[in-house]
């Protein structure tokens, strides 16, 4: 019961590609569609001719915010490889049930939920649905995020851009810890992942908005780490090098940092891809990590060992 079908684990060894057209960026402050559509698996799961040992995060309900492309997808994949059942947020529908869908058609159970994730009311409806679809919240993936308008310097930084990135960013961040965690502590327990970046540990110059956002992700993971470690909730981030993803093809699109500019910056020679990270995300979530919390885990191809 609820070990992947070999058509699941098949689809998370492949590359990711979209099954929608390319998603537009533009920040949506209004959403018109606020349903959630959940989708269960009704094929065995097992391989046949044997069983499969069971998954790191086996029968585990996790939220995943940003689910419907880049890291977020990969994420949410493997996690659903790996055995959890999976809510998909987004604010991007048409990329979220596209998600559910490579979820589901592989054998796995998988939801979505539109939510902008900056917008409190938005947030406590996306974990009240997720618990209301499941019954829980075990772990959570903080992962939606902009790039904002890069290469501005600090002086020429518009206040609208620093405002609107550190709202998803940052203040997205703590919205849903905000609300997981309280869920958390009324279930004795969790484990939560948040989305930094190489940019919240280094000066990265031309993206003031965005660092600051980042690195403050990576403080707000440690204080609630503290703040929670007694009571059984871990919380980690991430902090991706220059991975492959949309919001990556975006800026080198933009003509602001070409591809070479960026494959230099990384001592392997080679962009990372977002299943390099969704490993990284599915530990810290597992029981494997149990006495981890508190720690911003670089992935990133040697970037910040310069």
């Amino acid at each position: 019961m609820g070990v992947p079908t070999p058509a699941l684990r098949l689809l998370l060894r492949t590359p990711i590609i979209s099954c929608t057209p390319c998603f537009k960026n533009p920040h949506v402050e209004h959403l018109q569609n606020r349903d959630v559509h959940v989708h269960k698996a009704t094929d065995s799961h097992q391989f046949q001719g044997g069983r499969v040992m069971p998954g790191i995060v086996e029968g585990k309900v996790v939220l995943v915010t940003g689910g419907g492309s880049g890291i977020g997808r990969a994420t949410a994949l493997k996690l659903a490889q790996e055995g959890a059942k999976i809510m998909i947020a987004d604010y991007v529908q048409e990329g979220g049930e596209c998600t559910v869908k490579m979820i589901t058609e592989a054998g796995g159970t998988a939801s979505f939920v539109s939510a902008d994730v900056s917008v409190a009311k938005q947030v406590e409806s996306m974990v009240a649905k997720t618990v209301e679809t499941y019954g829980r919240i075990d772990g959570a993936f903080n992962n939606a995020g902009i790039e904002g308008r890069i290469m501005a310097s600090t002086a020429e930084c518009s206040e609208e851009n620093f405002d609107r990135t550190i709202a998803i960013n940052l203040k997205g961040v703590w919205l849903c810890m905000k609300y997981e965690i309280p869920q958390m502590l009324r279930q004795g327990g969790g484990a939560i992942v948040n989305t930094a970046s190489v940019a919240g540990l280094v000066g990265l110059a031309g993206g003031p908005a965005y660092n600051a956002s980042k690195h403050g992700v990576v403080g707000l993971t440690r204080t609630a780490a503290l703040e929670y470690a007694a009571r059984n909730i871990r919380v980690n981030c991430v902090c991706p090098g220059v991975i492959r993803t949309p919001m990556v093809e975006r800026v080198i699109d933009s003509g602001s940092i070409n591809e070479q500019d960026f494959i230099a910056g990384e001592p392997v020679g080679r962009m990372g891809k977002p299943e390099e990270i969704a490993q990284g995300v599915v530990w810290l979530l597992s029981d494997a990590a149990s006495f981890v919390t508190g720690h911003p885990m670089a992935i990133d191809g040697g970037w910040v060992a310069h």
